[in-house]
C-alpha cells in the first residue's frame, strides 16, 4: 500500500445521451420526456474515482469509505471487488444510514449536473479511519468534505482532527473539495474557518478553482487570469497548505508551492532526493487534446495523476503533466476511470508528442517552456 484514498463514495447512475440532443436547458424542461440510452451504473465520489484511477495506474492503494447495508451498498462493494478483491477490504458498512447515490446528467459537449443523496457519507467521522492500518502508506488523500456533514459541522473540527492524526504518522496528506449547493447546509458552512483549521495539516490541497472561490467568498469568474490564480494560491499557502494545485477544467491545472523548506519537509517521504525542486514554484499545465465523451470524475483522475507523479518521484513539471494527462484519458470514456490506462501507457502517450490545447487565459509575465509543455509564472523560483 503506497496510497490511501478516503472520504466520499456513491453509486453513480449515468444515462447515455445521444449526440446533438440539446443543452441542459433544452433537456431539463418540466413534463418533457427525454429519450436516453442504456445507463452505466458505477461507483463515484473521490474514493472510487481517484482510488480506482490510482489502481489502474499501478499504484498499490487502499480505499476507506462508508456504505449502507442495502442494495446500493452491495452494488458498490461488488463493483470494487470486480476491479480487485482487495479494494473492498477497507470499506465500512453501516446499518444506520443508506448508501449514497448520484444521478449524473452529462450530455455530450456540456458540463454535468448531479442529483445527489449523501447517505452514509454524512455519518463518516475521524474515528472511522483505522489509523493503525495506515502504516507504510506514503500519501493519504481525502475527498469531498462538503458532501460529508460531520466533516464541515462544528467549523471543520472533525476534518482537521482526521488530517492531523494522519499527518502525525509522517504520511503526506492530500485534500480535495466539492462544490456544495449554496442554499444547502453545506453551502452555508463557514468554509474559510474550516480551511484555516484544515490546511495547516494538509500537504497537498487540490480543489477546483470554482470550489475555492466559493469557499473564500470570492466571485466566480468565467476566465481567470494569472493574477487571480496567484492571489488565491498565495492565500491558501498562507492558511497553511504546502502545495496548492487548482483544477481549471479545460484550462488545465495551476500550481503554487510554499517557499518554506520546513513546511515542505513532509514531501521528503515521497521525494527523498527531490523535494527541493518543489520549493517556491508557480506553474500552469494546459490540457492535452482529446475527444471528450464525458467529464464525470475527471477532476479526481487529475488528482490521481498528480499523486502518482509524486509517488514516482517526479518534479513539479512532471507531476503536473501526469495530472492533466490522466485527466485527459478519463474524459475519453463516459464513466470516470475506464479510460485511464497504465502509468507506462500514459507516459508513452506523452513522450509520443501528445498535442496540448492553447491556453485562453491571460498570463502576463508568464513564460512558455516548450520542452516541458508548461507555463512558468512570475513567482516561479526554479
Amino acid at each position: 500500500m503506497e496510497a490511501v484514498v478516503c472520504g466520499h463514495i456513491a453509486l453513480d447512475v449515468i444515462p447515455w445521451f445521444p449526440t446533438g440532443g440539446g443543452t441542459l436547458s433544452d433537456l431539463m424542461v418540466p413534463g418533457k420526456l427525454v429519450n436516453v440510452g442504456p445507463a452505466i451504473a458505477t461507483t463515484g465520489g473521490t474514493v472510487s474515482n481517484a482510488g480506482l484511477a490510482l489502481h489502474r495506474l499501478g499504484v498499490p492503494v487502499s480505499l476507506i469509505a462508508k456504505v449502507g447495508d442495502d442494495l446500493f451498498g452491495q452494488a458498490v462493494l461488488d463493483i470494487l471487488r470486480g476491479h480487485d478483491p482487495t479494494l473492498a477490504e477497507g470499506m465500512l458498512v453501516t446499518s444506520d444510514a443508506p448508501t449514497s447515490y448520484t444521478i449524473v446528467i452529462s450530455p455530450p459537449g456540456t458540463d454535468r449536473v448531479f442529483l445527489h443523496c449523501p447517505g452514509a457519507n454524512d455519518t463518516f467521522g475521524a474515528d472511522d479511519v483505522p489509523y493503525a492500518q495506515l502504516h507504510g502508506a506514503r500519501v493519504f488523500h481525502f475527498g469531498y468534505p462538503p458532501l460529508m456533514r460531520r466533516m464541515y459541522a462544528d467549523g471543520g473540527e472533525e476534518l482537521a482532527s482526521l488530517l492531523r492524526r494522519v499527518k502525525e504518522q509522517g504520511i503526506v496528506t492530500s485534500l480535495d473539495m466539492a462544490l456544495p449547493d449554496p442554499a444547502s447546509e453545506a453551502g452555508r458552512a463557514p468554509w474559510r474557518e474550516i480551511l484555516e483549521r484544515a490546511l495547516p495539516h494538509t500537504d497537498l490541497f487540490v480543489p477546483s478553482l470554482d470550489e475555492i472561490l466559493f469557499m473564500l467568498g470570492r466571485e466566480a469568474v468565467a476566465a481567470p487570469d494569472g493574477g487571480l490564480l496567484a492571489e488565491v494560491g498565495c492565500e491558501l499557502l498562507g492558511m497553511g497548505a504546502a502545495v496548492v494545485a487548482l483544477k481549471l477544467g479545460a484550462e488545465g491545472v495551476y500550481l503554487q508551492t510554499t517557499p518554506d523548506e520546513n513546511r515542505l519537509a513532509a514531501l521528503r517521504r515521497c521525494l527523498p532526493d527531490g523535494a527541493d525542486a518543489w520549493l517556491g514554484r508557480e506553474l500552469l499545465a494546459p490540457c492535452f487534446q482529446v475527444e471528450v465523451v464525458g467529464t464525470t470524475g475527471s477532476g479526481d483522475c487529475t488528482v490521481a495523476g498528480f499523486v502518482a507523479g509524486l509517488l514516482h518521484g517526479l518534479p513539479p513539471e512532471g507531476a503536473m503533466t501526469a495530472a492533466v494527462a490522466v485527466g485527459a484519458c478519463s474524459v475519453e470514456a463516459a464513466d470516470a476511470t475506464s479510460g485511464v490506462p497504465s502509468w507506462d501507457k500514459v507516459q508513452e502517450r506523452i513522450a509520443a508528442g501528445w498535442a496540448r490545447h492553447r491556453t485562453k487565459l491571460s498570463l502576463p509575465g508568464w513564460e512558455w517552456d516548450e520542452q516541458g509543455g508548461i507555463w512558468r509564472g512570475p513567482g516561479d523560483q526554479s
